[in-house]
């Protein structure tokens, strides 16, 4: 395949699948095992932080609203709601950031085309989602306490088949908080990790370019990128209207057909 068409396909992937619950990473292992190819979706490192760059971008352009109010209400001096919600944030990515720490090796080798593996994971995210999307309405707040769940959720959801925002949207609501307060700090949550892990890997210099690399990242960039602001604002909507079950029905279906075959084929 063109780099550049690849590029766009992994952008459009990665783009949907972020914010839809069916997760990304599970759905790049069954690509990686129905194509036998070790680098679908990890081309370079450089691709993989360029994407996940994009979708965070979409997450800004899609909340700037409020995350614009959250830096004025930081200039404050007195404490206020906003910086309540940062400070949220701060407890959410917790759980996430200790595990990535501590166990970054046990992660890596979960990434290793286990199919079986996914396919129990999406069905676990199916569960999640059909219990979330029959979860009585409320208007509940994010609590703090609230926060430390969600982040465990996320933290869980590194396994390749558990969806990161199913996971922690459907945490959310089963926490009895409102559905729009549940997708809005479900994404915003996340950025600030992958700023983080991105800037790590930077630092740490694992990223090169290749000299044929420009303009395929471009192309992948902006497919993240429309994809993810396009994923985003239409989550956001399903989740008020309790549309979760589609997302469900999907994963379960997914999910048995990666269990069926790999049991038949490995």
């Amino acid at each position: 395949m063109d780099a550049n068409l690849e590029a766009v396909v992994l952008g459009i992937v990665q783009g949907l699948t972020e914010f839809l619950p069916v997760s990304s990473s599970g759905h790049l292992e069954l690509a990686k095992w129905i194509l036998q190819d070790e680098a679908i979706g990890e081309q370079s490192l450089l691709m993989t932080v360029v994407l996940h760059g994009a979708t965070a971008l979409a997450t800004i352009l899609v909340f700037y609203k409020d995350i614009w109010r959250i830096i004025r209400g930081l200039g404050t001096t007195s404490w206020n709601d906003r910086k309540g919600f940062v400070i949220k944030v701060i407890i959410s990515m917790i759980p996430a950031a200790l595990v990535g720490f501590f166990f970054e090796d046990v992660i890596e080798s979960l990434f290793s085309q286990r199919i079986m593996l996914v396919g129990a994971m999406l069905i676990v995210t199916a569960i999640l989602l059909y219990f979330a999307d029959r979860a009585k309405q409320t208007t509940k707040p994010v609590g703090y306490g609230d926060a430390l769940i969600i982040g465990i959720a996320q933290a869980i959801a590194i396994m390749p088949g558990i969806s990161r925002s199913g996971a922690t949207i459907s945490t959310s609501v089963l926490l009895g908080i409102d559905r729009a307060k549940s997708a809005r700090f479900s994404f915003l949550m996340v950025v600030p990790l992958i700023f983080g892990k991105l800037a790590k890997d930077l630092l740490e210099g694992q990223i090169s370019m290749q000299d044929d690399a420009f303009f395929p990242l471009v192309f992948g960039f902006v497919a993240a990128l429309l994809a993810g602001i396009l994923a985003c604002t239409w989550m956001i909507l399903l989740v008020r209207k309790a549309k979760l079950s589609y997302f469900a029905i999907y994963c379960i279906i997914v999910g048995l057909l990666a269990m069926l075959f790999s049991g038949w084929l490995i």
